[in-house]
């Protein structure tokens, strides 16, 4: 039994991934952090083509500056029953720039753990690659019906 044919998968262009990028606000930074890869919350903002989102001086800052990187989110539309994928890779860089940092300022990235996160940084993608798929019904796979499933197929 072939529960999901290859071709139900659609491979999205750069501008479609943009505008999904851009209708979520968290994502799923991953960086290399002492030769082995680490995954990391953030709050993001789609700006001018690139994802800007604020950190503290840790792990995850200098991880970023240091090696390329990449963010992940996904998601999933209950009107086609279609999941979707998104990943961006690309180079972080920290914004210093007085002007710069006033209009970072103005995207009101408001992270949603406390602390100091006082360094905005821009990933400057060099590879925008997303797909969408029609999901499985959830008894095929015996999954426990705890996802965005869960309307459709009840």
């Amino acid at each position: 039994m072939n529960p999901q044919a290859p071709d139900a998968i659609e491979q999205l262009t750069p501008e479609e991934c943009l505008e999904l990028l851009g209708q979520s606000t968290v994502g799923r930074l991953a960086v290399i952090v002492e030769n082995h890869p680490d995954i990391f919350p953030v709050n993001y903002v789609v700006d001018r083509g690139s994802i800007v989102f604020r950190t503290g001086a840790g792990t995850k800052f200098w991880s970023s500056m240091r090696d390329p990187c990449a963010l992940e989110i996904d998601g999933f539309d209950a009107d086609t029953a279609k999941a979707w994928s998104v990943v961006v890779r690309g180079e972080a860089r920290i914004i210093v720039d007085r002007q710069e940092v006033e209009a970072a300022d103005a995207l009101r990235l408001d992270p949603w753990q406390p602390g100091s996160k006082t360094h905005y940084l821009r990933l400057n993608l060099y590879s925008v690659t997303g797909r969408r798929f029609t999901t499985t019904r959830p008894d095929i796979w015996r999954t426990p019906v705890r996802d965005a499933r869960t309307e459709l197929f009840h």
